[in-house]
Order: C-alpha cells, then structure tokens, then sequence
C-alpha cells in the first residue's frame, strides 16, 4: 500500500529533514506541496515530488482538493496547531515537527483532535532514531540503571545562532534556543527517564549576548534589533516521584563544553552519557567500572556526516505505524508534556517563581 503525502510548509526543515526522508520510504507518494511563498513549493515539487504532485500557497484548498492520507506540518512553531488540526480533521494523520506547539493549551487541542478524529498524531523528535540514543534507551528499560533519579539535557552551542527564517522571532516561535534544540536534549531525557509526571519547574532565560554587535557566529553576525527571544535558558525540573532534570540550552554561550540533544543520566544501579561518545558506568563485584560503547552515530539535527540517518528511521517507523495500526514511536502525549516544561521554564523566567503543574 501507498500512501499519499502533501507536505505544508517548504522552507528548510522541509528541504533538510522531512522531504529527503520520505522519498526513502518506498511507501510514500509525495504528491502535494504547500507553501505561502509559491516558488518554494515548486522548488520543493521539482526536487522531490511527482510531475503531478500539485502546488499550493493556502493549505485549505491543498486539504480540500488533494487526496491525502499523511500532512507532514514544516511551518514556523505558532501554526503547528492550527495546520495540524485542520490537516486531522480532513481525515489526514500528522507529523508535525517539534515542538508540538507554541503553548501546551496548543498541544492539548492537538490530542484532542487526534482522539476525536481517530487519525494518528506524533512529532518530529528525530534524535531518538540515533543509533546511541536507541541503545542507551534499551539498557534504560531493562533497568541497567536501576531507577533513574537525576539528568542532564545537554543542549548548548558556543555561536551557531540560525540566522535565517524567523527563528529570532518571538512571536513566530515562542522563544529561542529552549523551545528549538532544549526541546530535542529534553524529549530525550524524559524517554530515557520513562518519567512523565512534572511537580514544578523554575527556570531563567537570558538576552545578553544577543544585543552583540557583528558578532562571530556560525551563521554570519545577527541583527541584535530583531533578536526578540532568548540567547540562552536553563531550568530545573522537579518530577511527583521526586526525580530532578537540570536543562541547559543556548544558541550562544562563551564556552568550550558544547554539546546538543545530549542526556546525562544517574541511576541508582549505574549511569550514563554522550559527553564523549555513549559512556556507561556502574559497579560490579564491588569494582566500579565505566565502559565506552563505539557506535556509528551519525549527526545530529541533519549536519553533514548523518551516517544512520535518524531522519529516515523517523519517516520509516512513522509510515509502518500507520500501515500497521501501531501507536508512534513519539507519542503526542509525550510531546505535550515537554510543550508544558518549557513553557513553565520561560513563565518562571518573568515571573521569579517556581511554576507548579
């Protein structure tokens, strides 16, 4: 079986994530396009689609006029919910790339609409496709180390601010580098943890090296007049069975300890990071021991040198969930419980105070 899938949204996730991805599974039709600027979803069409895959600027007459089965949702963050429900309601099932939402009230709809429309939801978390975040997952649920009280979600760049889109836009995203690369380190965190019960989180966000001048960056200087969300932002998350997360995230940070979509995680019987490959360590025989397990782990968030592809896994294991009835592999509820974290963290953030859930 075939199935039939319109894309809305054309710009780089699109191109860099979700479209090379889908035209590996054998599966998939790619045979609709939607974006406000006409060119980019011919572009997309040329690249990727068949010669009559058709194109669309308004995403209601591409859910009105076009026999879909799957809407795959590549737009800015404040119009997953709306895409997303609307795409569910003309009997589509979604995938639509994280965060889930702008708000967890968004998020909340979006299970809402799920369950009343019967139509299968998840989101784009690709890192848990990695080849050392599936193992790590596994030696996690055969209780390796034992109950996992305390992580770390590692999501810090030294100066690779993107620069293009509207990802300095507050209004657009909801925020900065919490809400884009602290989502990926967090989901992650939460999977491992198999925990996902917040009690309160308290938390700061910064603007201070976003006011810089010409500054070196990865991506070419920013514009500090439309630099409107955050550089950098950490909170702390305290769980009901009273677990402790600690999340760092930052587009840019003066320092060298730089790593993204990364866990740290301390059970009671061992633990774990990806500081330096995937290390595990514990005690045996009343020795303590760490081991360093090699594995071929590709990139992250689509860099050159994605050698496993976590991109293709994810369209993969998304399509067969539909095919086959399954639940995802990222279940919405999941997803919105992160939404409603970070959420938390930016309201802590005005607010000086702990926010309970």
């Amino acid at each position: 079986m075939t199935l039939k899938v319109g894309i809305i949204g054309c710009g780089g996730i699109a191109k860099g994530k979700h479209l090379p991805a889908l035209v590996e599974v054998k599966e998939v039709e790619l045979v609709a396009f939607c974006d406000l600027l006409i060119e980019r979803a011919e572009e997309a069409k040329e690249k990727f689609g068949s010669e009559t895959a058709g194109i669309y600027t308004d995403y209601k007459e591409m859910l009105k006029n076009q026999d879909l089965d799957v809407v795959h949702v590549c737009t800015p963050n404040n119009s997953h919910a709306e895409l997303s429900i609307a795409a569910m309601e003309a009997d589509c099932h979604v995938m639509c790339e994280k965060p889930m939402a702008k708000t967890s009230a968004e998020a909340k709809q979006m299970i809402e609409a799920s369950e009343k429309t019967g139509k299968k939801l998840t989101i784009g978390y690709q890192n848990r496709f990695r080849t050392d975040s599936n193992y790590l997952h596994q030696i996690c649920e055969e209780g390796q180390l034992g109950e996992i009280y305390f992580g770390k979600a590692h999501a810090i760049r030294r100066r690779a601010v993107p620069t293009w889109g509207v990802f300095l836009d507050e209004e657009a995203q909801g925020g900065g580098p919490l809400i884009d690369i602290g989502t990926h380190a967090l989901d992650l965190t939460l999977w491992m943890m198999n925990n996902y019960k917040p009690k309160y989180a308290v938390g700061k966000a910064y603007h201070k090296l976003a006011e810089t001048k010409d500054a070196a960056n990865a991506w070419g200087s920013w514009d500090p007049e439309k630099f409107t969300v955050e550089d950098s932002a950490f909170g702390f998350i305290m769980m009901e069975n009273g677990a402790t997360i600690f999340l760092e995230s930052s587009w840019a940070l003066n320092s060298l300890d730089v790593k993204e979509a990364k866990t740290s995680l301390c059970g009671t019987k061992g633990g774990a990071d990806m500081n330096d490959g995937l290390r595990i360590n514990g005690e045996d025989h009343s020795l303590l021991f760490e081991k360093k397990i090699e594995l071929e782990t590709g990139g992250v968030d689509f860099y050159d040198g994605a050698g496993d592809k976590p991109e293709v896994l994810e369209a993969q294991s998304w399509i067969d969930a539909i095919l086959n009835d399954t639940e995802p592999v990222v279940k919405p509820e999941q997803a919105m419980v992160v939404t409603e974290i970070l959420e938390a963290i930016y309201k802590s953030s005005e607010t000086g105070q702990p926010v309970f859930f």
